[in-house]
């Protein structure tokens, strides 16, 4: 079964298009039929993405459109949703994938996290507001899938800036899909995407093998296709290293902070790292 959505002749739209997850969310869609719109930064690196998704659609180079958008400005994503409108006629799925980790610190300069924030954050709302009014006007069924992270939720030590970005993207996401599902009208769904270790541009750092531990952004996406027709929100993914079942440990046991009145991150704090074991080993 295939989300409704989902289907030959719809069009999606995939910010951070031209590599890692987004490319290969591109393919998938290409191989079932839809139309496709690449939004990222870079004429080559969309050329290139382009050629390989056109080699997988219906109608070749004729399905796809290569946009090169900013997404911390709110007016290319505006001028992004223009265009797909005039060359497909609307929008059917909208993949906020756009993101970046430069690496942050607590007090690193403002102009760092500002960008991240800018990228991660504002790139969603911008794309989300720019996008999902007319897709509800049309009536049709509809995804918007927003790329987050585990690190939005456990919020390890480390990356506070990137941290911070996707904790309030998981928020933003968690209130579209109340709005939309509260919507008079609306077909469409929203959804969270949790991904592991994948091996993209953002994870590499230099290194050319994919780590044992990580997954390929191709299995991410399949993971994210059987979810999406399970109609889950949460799209939790499992790595080669990390499997659900300790992810929901963890996830656990950051909210459990705030429930036993724990020291903030508890789960790296050194006298609580004997008690975080045994909740790990404990069985359930």
């Amino acid at each position: 079964m295939t989300h409704p959505a989902l289907t030959r002749g719809a069009v999606a739209v995939i910010t951070g298009g031209a590599a890692g997850i987004g490319l290969a969310a591109a393919k998938r869609f290409a191989q079932l039929g839809m139309r496709i719109c690449l939004a990222d930064l870079g004429a080559d690196r969309l050329a290139q993405a382009a050629q390989e998704v056109a080699a997988l659609t219906a109608n070749g180079a004729q399905d796809v459109l290569t946009f090169e958008t900013d997404v911390t400005r709110v007016d290319d994503l505006r001028r992004l949703e223009a265009a797909v409108r005039e060359r497909f006629g609307g929008t059917d799925v909208l993949l906020n994938n756009a993101g970046i980790q430069p690496g942050s610190s607590l007090f690193s300069p403002t102009e760092n996290w500002e960008r991240i924030l800018n990228v991660n954050l504002w790139g969603v709302i911008h794309g989300t507001q720019a996008f999902v009014p007319e897709m509800i006007r049309r009536g049709r069924p509809g995804l918007v899938i927003n790329s987050g992270s585990k690190q939005g939720i456990t919020t390890p030590p480390g990356d506070p800036a990137y941290n911070v970005s996707k904790a309030g993207l998981k928020a933003f996401t968690e209130a579209l899909q109340h709005e939309l599902r509260n919507t008079p009208g609306s077909k469409i769904s929203a959804h969270l995407l949790i991904p592991g270790f994948v091996f993209t541009e953002l994870t590499r750092n230099g290194r050319k093998e994919k780590p044992a531990a990580a997954w390929t952004p191709e299995q991410t996406v399949d993971f994210m296709m059987e979810k999406l027709d399970a109609g889950d929100f949460y799209i939790l993914c499992p790595d080669n290293d990390v499997p659900r079942a300790l992810d929901e440990r963890r996830i656990l046991w950051a909210a459990g902070d705030i429930v036993e009145n724990r020291p903030a991150l508890s789960r790296w704090h050194p006298d609580y790292a004997a008690a975080f074991e045994a909740f790990v080993k404990a069985p359930r």
